[in-house]
């Protein structure tokens, strides 16, 4: 299976793309395993750009270490800082708890970040 990421993707273009658009082509592409689900700069549980959702109990995920310490057990704290495009996720216990799989995640909340910031300014002019 061949997967991408989104941002170089130009068919899924989201800039061109209103939210509910690329929320059903991202699940199409998932479907049909042109799209990881760890690369999706939308959430198809909330409807929403992952970055505005990802601190959701709905994203911590124990056996993929998506948002999750494993040596504390724990679920990892979000911040995201929209001005500034900064995404950082830690443990609360130990200040860790990095992972392949949440260096993915806040890979895709940057890149979220970026598309709704585009999105944006691009029906603002």
């Amino acid at each position: 299976m061949n997967t991408t990421t989104l941002a170089s993707t130009t068919r899924l273009n989201p800039v061109s793309r209103t939210l509910p658009v690329l929320l059903a082509m991202e699940d199409d592409a998932e479907d049909v395993g042109r799209l990881s689900p760890d690369d999706r700069l939308t959430c198809h549980v909330h409807g929403r750009w992952i970055h505005q959702c990802v601190a959701s109990p709905l994203h911590v995920n124990p056996i993929t270490r998506h948002r999750w310490c494993r040596s504390c057990a724990t679920a990892l704290t979000v911040s995201i800082d929209e001005l500034s495009g900064d995404v950082t996720m830690f443990c609360p216990r130990c200040g860790h708890g990095e992972s392949a799989a949440s260096a993915r995640l806040i890979a895709a909340c940057r890149a979220s970040l970026a598309a709704a910031r585009r999105r944006f300014g691009a029906q603002a002019a």
